[in-house]
């Protein structure tokens, strides 16, 4: 299993799967992560890495203190599927 990982120099978590890598572009403000783009290669979609991107860039927040503002559609949707982890929007 891959670990997500903070480009920090691209803004953005990464997220490698089968020589592919899934991305979510964000910026920081203050000790919120505003993100604002989350993407799969094709041939990944449909198979839960975006999924498994979230659950990691959740952990890392909650490793950080950080709060998440999730401005991309996928990312809004993944938090009201995850409502117990509701409590790191900001």
């Amino acid at each position: 299993m891959s670990t997500v990982v903070d480009n920090r120099q691209k803004s953005r978590f990464e997220l490698e799967e089968n020589g592919l890598v899934a991305f979510a572009n964000y910026h920081r403000r203050g000790s919120t992560l505003i993100v604002s783009h989350v993407e799969s290669p094709p041939p990944l979609r449909g198979k839960g890495t975006a999924a498994r991107l979230m659950e990691g860039i959740v952990a890392i927040a909650r490793a950080e203190g950080d709060k998440i503002t999730p401005l991309c559609s996928y990312a809004a949707l993944w938090f009201r599927r995850h409502p117990g982890e509701s409590d790191l929007i900001s």
